[in-house]
């Protein structure tokens, strides 16, 4: 773990930093900060930092054919027009928004934007699955998680991977990328829920690389493990955050990874972590997959 070094991305230091997105034509970072209500944007180049508030908690980003970014916020999906700060709604929430919103989402390669939910009384596995497709809203499947992430697709498209964070749990499904089903769960890693004994985290945000291993950010586990496709660990990451929450590969190689994090914390662990809210970044010797774009 030690031959990486992870540093600060940005000076802001968020409450919830979430869902990390590297746009390749601008060039630049954006990312989510959900309890501060906020899109963010930070051009490597030149230092250049933007925000957008938001009325709504944001929690998963999407690139927009058409230009812009789509947006999976609690009230529902909102497009994001990144020149003039426009917001207009897309498609209503298919939700409770007073027990739950959307949290983690991710592109396929037929523009299909999947975001999962977070159940937030957490006490029962009431989360769901939804997909938008060409601006409408499908429901994938309901139930079984209870605080939905680790959303990626492998290189050719033909599997999906998903982590339940609530039950420490990443799964495999096929995917069939004509019709957007995936199919044949299968568990990719269990990690363990035992805060006592040798605790290494538990999965919230990932990604994959050009070479189809899954990058997972382990929240309060102070690191990012990395997977082969089938569930070994090939490598680890250790951070100066505990609660890392998502990763996304970027720069002009897309060898630049930026990990999100949570700054919301109790003070004895903002002593010991004080880069915790901070967007950080570590170079990696793989490259990583340009994002999928949302075809509306």
């Amino acid at each position: 773990m030690n031959e990486y070094q992870a540093v600060a991305f940005s000076h802001e230091t968020m409450l919830v930093g979430e869902s990390p997105l590297w746009h390749p034509a601008e060039q630049t970072l954006y990312w989510v900060d959900i309890e501060g209500f906020a899109i963010h944007r930070l051009q490597p180049a030149t230092g250049q930092h933007r925000k957008w508030p938001m009325a709504s908690e944001p929690s998963a980003l999407a690139i927009c054919d058409g230009g812009g970014l789509l947006v999976a916020t609690r009230a529902g999906f909102m497009h994001l027009d990144t020149e003039d700060g426009m917001l207009k709604a897309v498609a209503p929430a298919p939700y409770d928004t007073a027990t739950t919103r959307f949290n983690d989402g991710k592109v396929d390669a037929a523009g299909r934007f999947w975001v999962g939910t977070i159940y937030e009384p957490r006490d029962k596995q009431a989360a769901e699955m939804f997909v938008l497709e060409r601006g409408a809203v499908r429901k994938a499947w309901s139930g079984g998680m209870t605080n939905s992430n680790g959303l990626a697709f492998s290189p050719d498209g033909s599997v999906m991977y998903h982590a339940d964070t609530a039950a420490h749990r990443v799964t495999r499904y096929a995917y069939d990328l004509a019709s957007g089903t995936p199919s044949d769960p299968q568990v990719l890693a269990q990690f363990s829920a035992d805060k006592t004994n040798n605790y290494g985290g538990r999965p919230d945000g990932a990604t994959v690389d050009s070479e189809g291993n899954y990058w997972l950010a382990m929240f309060e586990g102070g690191r990012v493990v990395k997977l082969s496709p089938q569930g070994e660990l090939l490598d680890q990451i250790a951070l100066p955050v505990r609660c890392p929450t998502m990763v996304t590969f970027g720069g002009e190689d897309l060898k630049t990874l930026y990990i999100t994090s949570a700054g919301k914390r109790p003070a004895e662990e903002l002593a010991q972590y004080p880069l915790s809210g901070r967007v950080l970044q570590v170079r990696v010797k793989v490259a990583g997959l340009a994002p999928q774009v949302y075809i509306s």
